[in-house]
């Protein structure tokens, strides 16, 4: 099985947003599907649960496709307590950030939003 990791980087909604829609459909496709939020994108967290994509989210979020969201970023960014609330997985292993090379050493394509 081919698998994808899907790297949200940037802060604006419409660049979450592909990387949501990217990350259901490789996954609707048979793919194995990482998400990783990092960046400027985890400020999205606090406001994708009321956005009109929400519904999409919560897919995401009830398949466990969600498997980082970078904890010095959030921290950075105000939402690490919303990051905590949601019961998403924090990752701090690469000095405070999300580690990509534990998902490359498992053999994930890793594509940047």
């Amino acid at each position: 099985m081919k698998r994808i990791a899907i790297v949200s980087f940037q802060g604006e909604m419409p660049c979450f947003v592909h990387a949501l829609l990217n990350t259901w459909n490789y996954h609707e496709r048979g793919y194995e599907v990482a998400l990783i939020v990092e960046g400027a994108s985890t400020a999205r967290l606090a406001d994708i649960t009321t956005a009109p994509q929400a519904g999409l989210w919560e897919k995401i979020k009830a398949q466990g496709l969600i498997r980082s969201v970078c904890k010095a970023c959030a921290a950075q960014m105000g939402t690490l307590q919303e990051a905590e609330a949601q019961g998403l997985p924090i990752d701090a292993a690469l000095s405070g950030h999300s580690d990509l090379e534990v998902f490359t050493a498992q053999g994930f394509e890793i594509i940047l939003f």
